[in-house]
This record gives structure tokens, sequence and C-alpha cells, in this order.
């Protein structure tokens, strides 16, 4: 039977992290994390390469193959390149927003892009092209036949890249050729030149997608992919050792084929043909488990599709998190995901209960989910997000003899480095490790020739968190500071050039600021304590930081929405100068920086906002102004409400822009334009 890599975990992890989670037992103490450089290794030849993958994976393999029985998991600068088609399209473009991304000239994925003459959004299966002056759709292509299927967009001149991340997604427009659904990622190339949208060609590559980004006209695809192994289906009646034994024979058994990353290109009359990475472009590190391959996928959306055969380059090694500059690509995995680590327990706090008819100054707290829980897990919760039950009862330390635990897995997060500086296949340069988990790519920082990175290390008894320095050619641990919020956890991190913010919370959201100048010795220079904490940052001209997130009480129970307005200017004294406060709401932009925009030039900014109070529901789009001083609301923006059936709700908005003198929200069934400054009604564009 084939056992997906992350969507389960292997027999002695889980049984590991039951006994962490139940027994009286403390486990002992992880072997100290060795800092030093990893080295990269290319394989000499095809058969070198399948005698290494063999030995490696069989060392991984468990009694249920490359995972164990299936559980529930929850996935949690700019650079020259070749000229792309413009539009020909007539008039000068509006100043515009773009996509809220964590480096400039560095596009990231999203749902809706603009370049201020159009508007191009993917939603229920369907490209959309809209004027941005008549506010009227001009071109619509079919994708997926399924009205439900979202996707996400890459721009680059009048060339569109769809990214499906996965499902096995038929598209509606390929429908010449026996379409056999992968489950995998789908992207799908569209010509934007003429009136109607244009499919020139699908890329489906075998595996799960991890993330991409836009540099120039050049997309970068990361995608990692398991071994394809048949295994034998498991009996109980034959022992575990046995059951390894065989999986493990099975794998020194399998062909080069199985690990080789593979993609099949399709062009738009329906031809298709199936490729794979070759053996001399797979790399691996020192030390790797076989279990996995991450692949990068070079497309150039000058181009067709054909040449994006040539490019592909992969690495013994997974991802899931990816960060890019202008010209380098990092992708970061912590091999120790499915180990729980007992960190931060919210508190219980006593709160009155919300009544129509009882009218309370204090605050309740929200019924509303404000935002997913960060990447460091509770005494409850996997570091995936998939969470271990309780067991009921006695645990079975209580009614048998104490069995030791295994020695706890060292927190680290593997980063590796890429080379995107030139247009065609990157070149791998190097991989390293930090100690720690990570948050997100806002954790991570590539600032004259060093990276920082930012964890939380956690242990069954403590937590802090830590800011490592590494050379970027080498990765290489040039300077660290650490014991950042002894017992907490980051909840959110931006670098600005050679200063750095860290938010950790439980209770209170110290805010540190931390001098970065010397990469060999940072420092922390500040720290401001409030309730609540800041789950994104976002810089605001000189001297001042916008956080979202959510207020709490004092014994750290989240109350709503808040944005707060920082005075960073005295690295040694940062200070709140306003704050915004909504009671039992919740923002998307919490968890999702693209769903946050700011418009300097008029201090605009414009936040998702969802709240439930007494049984009512209510969304819209916050709009802000903030000032040098301060943070005040202008208004709210609301889509029409939906009816289904019997059922009426008033749709999320999820994404917002600005277009010469207009502000556009999308949400799943329209875009709104509003005028920026009165925030007067202008145009509704249905897309349901």
């Amino acid at each position: 039977m084939k056992t997906l890599i992350r969507t389960a975990l292997t027999a002695a992890a889980l049984a590991t992290a039951t006994a962490a989670c139940s027994s009286s037992v403390a486990p002992r103490a992880a072997a100290p994390l060795d800092l030093s450089d990893v080295k990269l290794v290319s394989y000499s030849s095809c058969d070198d390469m399948l005698s290494g993958l063999r030995e490696n994976t069989a060392k991984n393999v468990s009694s249920w193959g490359l995972g164990g029985p299936p559980i529930m998991y929850m996935e949690r600068a700019d650079v020259a390149s070749k000229a792309v088609p413009q539009s020909t399209g007539q008039g000068q473009a509006a100043d515009h927003s773009t996509t809220n991304v964590h480096e400039q000239g560095v596009d990231e994925p999203d749902l809706v892009k603009t370049d201020g003459k159009r508007v191009i959004t993917v939603s229920h299966g369907k490209l959309r092209v809209i004027d941005a002056s008549t506010r009227k759709v001009t071109g619509t292509l079919e994708l997926a036949k399924e009205n439900w299927v979202a996707g996400d967009l890459l721009v680059s001149g009048d060339r569109a890249l769809v990214l499906f991340n996965g499902g096995g997604i038929p598209f509606g427009a390929v429908a010449k050729r026996a379409f056999a659904p992968t489950g995998g990622p789908q992207y799908v190339l569209v010509d934007l030149a003429a009136e109607q949208p244009k499919l020139l060609g699908t890329f489906e590559p075998r595996g799960m997608h991890v993330d991409a980004r836009l540099v120039g006209s050049t997309v970068r695809l990361v995608v990692r992919s398991q071994p394809d192994i048949t295994f034998p289906q498991p009996r109980d009646s034959v022992p575990e050792a046995e059951r390894i034994r065989v999986n493990q024979a099975v794998v020194r058994q399998a062909p080069i084929s199985a690990w080789l990353p593979k993609f099949t290109i399709t062009d738009a009359a329906g031809n298709a043909r199936e490729e794979s990475v070759a053996c001399e472009k797979v790399s691996h590190p020192d030390e790797y488990t076989g279990t996995s391959l991450l692949t990068v996928h070079s497309i150039d959306l000058a181009q067709d599709l054909t040449a994006a055969a040539a490019n592909p380059i992969a690495v013994a090694a997974d991802g899931d998190t990816v960060y890019g500059t202008g010209t380098s690509l990092y992708v970061t995995s912590n091999p120790r995901w499915w180990f729980p680590v007992p960190v931060d327990p919210r508190p219980v706090e006593d709160v009155p209960t919300p009544s129509s008819s009882t009218s309370s100054s204090e605050p309740v707290a929200p019924s509303v989910s404000a935002s997913p829980p960060p990447a460091s897990p509770d005494t409850s919760t996997s570091s995936s997000g998939a969470g271990l039950a309780p067991i009921d009862g006695p645990s079975p330390a209580t009614t048998a003899a104490p069995v030791p635990s295994p020695a706890v897995p060292p927190e680290e997060t593997e980063v590796h480095r890429f080379d995107i500086s030139k247009p065609g296949a990157p070149a791998y340069l190097a991989s390293g490790k930090v100690p720690g988990r990570l948050l997100n790519q806002y954790a991570m920082s590539e600032y004259e020739g060093n990276l920082r990175v930012a964890t939380t290390t956690a242990d069954q008894k403590t937590s802090s968190s830590s800011v490592y320095v590494l050379r970027a050619d080498t990765l290489a641990k040039v300077g660290e500071v650490g014991g950042l919020g002894r017992n907490e956890r980051i909840y959110s991190v931006r670098f600005i050039g050679p200063v750095g913010y860290v938010v950790t919370f439980r209770q209170v959201d110290p805010l540190y600021t931390l001098d970065l100048r010397d990469p060999a010795a940072p420092r922390v220079t500040g720290e401001l304590k409030i309730t609540g904490y800041s789950a994104y940052l976002h810089p605001a001209g000189d001297g001042r930081l916008i956080g979202l997130g959510q207020e709490a009480s004092e014994k750290g129970r989240t109350l709503g929405t808040q944005v707060s307005l920082f005075d960073v200017s005295d690295p040694a004294a940062p200070r709140r100068l306003s704050q915004l406060f909504q009671k039992e709401s919740g923002s998307e932009a919490e968890w999702d920086p693209h769903a946050f925009l700011y418009w300097p030039k008029s201090g605009t900014a414009v936040i998702p906002m969802s709240s439930y109070r007494n049984g009512q529901s209510d969304s819209g789009a916050l709009v802000l102004k903030i000032t040098d001083t301060a943070v005040t609301s202008v208004g709210t923006i609301k889509h029409p409400r939906v009816k289904e059936g019997d059922y009426t709700y008033e749709p999320n908005i999820q994404r917002s822009m600005v277009i010469g003198d207009s502000l556009w929200t999308v949400s799943p069934s329209g875009i709104k334009v509003n005028d920026l400054n009165s925030l007067d009604e202008q145009a509704w564009i249905p897309l349901a």
C-alpha cells in the first residue's frame, strides 16, 4: 500500500508522541544540535543515487511503509529577465497597489492581480479579466468544470500562470484529451493579450505544491514528492519487526524511477508528454532520509511550457516554507514536524456569558476563532497542527510498569538555498540548519550577505525564541541572540534592514527590537510589554510599525482584533502610539498577509473583518486611516448578502486593492468598487 509521508505518522513516532503526552516518565533531554553548516553533495551517477536513496529510505521505513496508520493531518528586488509580451490595451495604467508581498520585486501567488488597467481573478473555476476603467468583465476562460474550484495567480505582461494546488482538478478547457486526475498540483499558462483569454498549456508535477515566486518573467515552482513505492498490506498477525524487514526489502528492490520526480506538459491541443528530473540534476545534503525529494521547476512566462522540461533541479530533502529575494530562493522544513511539544498552554479565564438582555463594559471572549495557532504546538496539538486526542481514563503508565520514553528529537529547521539570479535552471548552493521551529516566511530575511532566521525552541517544560544569523553563501552560523520570550512563542516577525522586530506571547505581548548591524553580535535593544499580540507586522514609514493581531486580557484570553501603531524610532524604547480594538472579531490578515492592504499615499489600511455576536455573524472590510500618531476607523465596506435556499449570509471579503482613486474589494461572490476617500459605492461586479 502507498502511504503519504506527511499525512501519516510512523508507528514509532505515534507511540513516542502519545507517551510524551500521557506518560508520567519525563523524556530524556535532546542531544545538543550541531550548528555547523550542512555540506551539499552531488550524486556521481544514477547507480550512486539509487544506492544512497534505497539505503536511507530503508532506514526510515516503518511497518506501514513510508508512514504509519493514517491520521488526520492539517496543513496548518528586481532582476532583469527576458522581455514579456506587453498588453496591447490602450491608455496608461492608473496608480495602483499590488499584492502585499514579503520582498519588493518578488511576486507571490494570490487570488487576484492588477496592473492598473485590468483586474485578473480566478474564482468558481473561471479566470476573468475586468477592465479597470469601465468596471466590466471583458474576457473569461473556463479552467475547471467544478464551480467551487479556486486558484492563485502570477502575472507577467500578457501572460498569467494559474496555480491549482491539488485535488485532481479536471480542466474544462482541455477536455479534448483524456484527462486522468493526478491529485497533485496543476499549473495553467494563459495568454491575456487577445480579447478572450487563451489557454497555452498545462504543467502537472507529481507531488505536493509547496509555494511559488515570480521574479521578472520567471516563475519558480517548489514541489515536494515521495517515492512511488507500493508496500504489502500490513497484517496484525505478522510481528512488527518482520513487517519492517519486508518493507525494507521492497525499498531495496525499487527502481530509480520510484524516486525521480515526474511531471507532465500538455499543450493547448491536448498533446501530453511525461518527463522526469535527470539523475545529474539531483543532489543531497550529508544526512537525508530518502523519503522525500524537493524539486524547483522554472517556467519563463515569456516562453511556452516546453522550455520548462530542461530546467528542474531536485534535492533529497523536504520543504514546507518558501522565502525568496531577487537572487535567492530559500526552502525550509522541520523534520520533526510530527513530534508534539507541550508549550504555552492557554490560560482559562472565567468570563461573563454574553446575553442580549445584559450590557457590560467588561471585555468578553470572542466566539470567533481569530486565527490559526502558530506553528509551535500546545499540549494537545502536534507541530503540524494535527491534534493528538487526549486519552480517556488512566494512561498506560498507571496500569503497567513505566517505560522510559525515548529522547526528544531536537527542534530544528533545515534551510536550503537556491541561486535564482539567472533565467533558466537555478543552482543549488547550500543547506544548513538552526535550532527551533519556524513560524512562516517572515521569520527569514536576507540582508547584506547574511540570512536572519527567527525560531522558537521548546521542550517538555519551557520554550524561548532566538534569532540566528547565517552566511548566505554557506548557511554557516555567524551569530545569534536568544532568550526572547521565556515560556512564550513567536507570533510575528519583521526584519527591516539592519533592525529586527519579534513578537512573542503567552499572557502579554513583548515586542522586541533587535540591532542586527553586527552579524556576529546581534542584540536586543528594546522591549515593549502590552496585552495581546501582533500576528502581522507592517512597516509604515520612518520610525513607525503597524501591528495587526488580537487584544487579550491580562491572563492571555483573546478578546478581539486590535490594530496598533508603534513608534520604533528609538530602538531602545519602542512604544505604542495608538490602538484600535474591535471586540469579538478576527481578521484573515492575521495569518495571511496577502489580505492586508496599506496604501501609504493616503495612509489607508484595509483588513477583512469577521465577528459573531448574539448569534449573528458580521463580515466586511474595515477601512482605517493611519497617520503619524493615530489609527482611526473610516468605515466598513460590505458586499451584498447571498441567499442559498433558506439561508442568507454576508460573503467574506478576502482582498482589497487601490486603483487610481478607487478602492476595490474582492469576495467569492463579487468585486465592489468604492471611492477611496468617501467610500461611496461606484460599481458591483458579480462573480458567482
